[in-house]
């Protein structure tokens, strides 16, 4: 418990009783205030998918699928595709820009998206719901904002999970993913200038929900405003090095909800 003093009485009856809840509360209230007029100017709502929808890779392991990826170029004898460091990489959409910058137009940038396609979809089984995810997406669609899925993953990969989760009529037919032309992934704003295109809106009336300093990117090349979902300090630290102002970072969900139910 911290006793915060109001006044000159420092035991007297203007001594301020401050429990942890409390301060919690007042934290909780300052960030929405901070995030009220980005969420509630926004007609339009981008969503990147791994990281502010789900944790994709929560048990089917993005390091396991790059390990997998590689032993397949040195199975096949093409292990000197990639570079030293290359070879100890654990993101997989790392390794599949790695081969199409060295190898770029060949058929193997086919074979390797579909890979990681595949990859993508077995992970949706397993993908843990990021927590308010579900609530946030359902009662912004019943204000009457459009929403878009705007991502690097693949689309199939997004439909299915949208599917197992009851979500697919709140973005559909606005699942905007991966193409085989892997130069148009983020930070290019490609998806996003789709998913604008596709819905007559101006960027000036979106909103882009990412977790990645390349989302923050694409969004700013599009002209559309962007709030960062931050699971850890460490993401939360990239996006404040990418140019994120602090109050535009959220740790959590909550407060984005709580400003939409305000608004019902």
């Amino acid at each position: 418990m911290v006793r915060r003093t109001l006044g000159n009485h420092r035991d007297g009856p203007d001594t301020l009783l401050v429990t942890p809840d409390t301060t919690q509360t007042e934290q909780m209230t300052e960030e929405i205030e901070n995030l009220r007029e980005l969420v509630v100017r926004a007609r339009f709502v981008l969503f990147d998918f791994d990281g502010p929808i789900c944790q994709l890779f929560a048990r089917h392991k993005a390091e396991r699928i790059a390990a997998s990826m590689l032993r397949g170029f040195g199975e096949r004898g093409l292990h000197g595709l990639l570079s030293e460091g290359m070879r100890a990489e654990v993101d997989p959409q790392v390794v599949m820009r790695a081969v199409a910058a060295r190898h770029p137009g060949s058929d193997l940038i086919t074979e390797i998206e579909e890979q990681l396609t595949q990859e993508e979809l077995t992970a949706t089984v397993t993908a843990y719901p990021t927590p308010y995810a579900d609530p946030v997406i359902q009662t912004w669609v019943n204000t009457d904002t459009r929403l878009a899925v705007t991502t690097n993953n693949s689309a199939r990969a997004v439909t299915r999970y949208l599917e197992s989760r009851n979500l697919t009529h709140c973005f559909a037919p606005h699942i905007y993913g991966r193409t085989q032309n892997l130069d148009l992934l983020k930070p290019h704003p490609h998806c996003i200038n789709r998913a604008l295109n596709a819905m007559g809106a101006a960027p000036s009336t979106a909103l882009m929900i990412g977790d990645a300093p390349t989302d923050h990117e694409a969004a700013g090349r599009a002209g559309v405003s962007f709030l960062g979902y931050a699971r850890t300090d460490h993401k939360a630290q990239l996006l404040q090095e990418a140019g994120v102002r602090p109050e535009h970072i959220v740790r959590s969900l909550e407060p984005v909800l709580k400003i939409l139910r305000a608004q019902g």
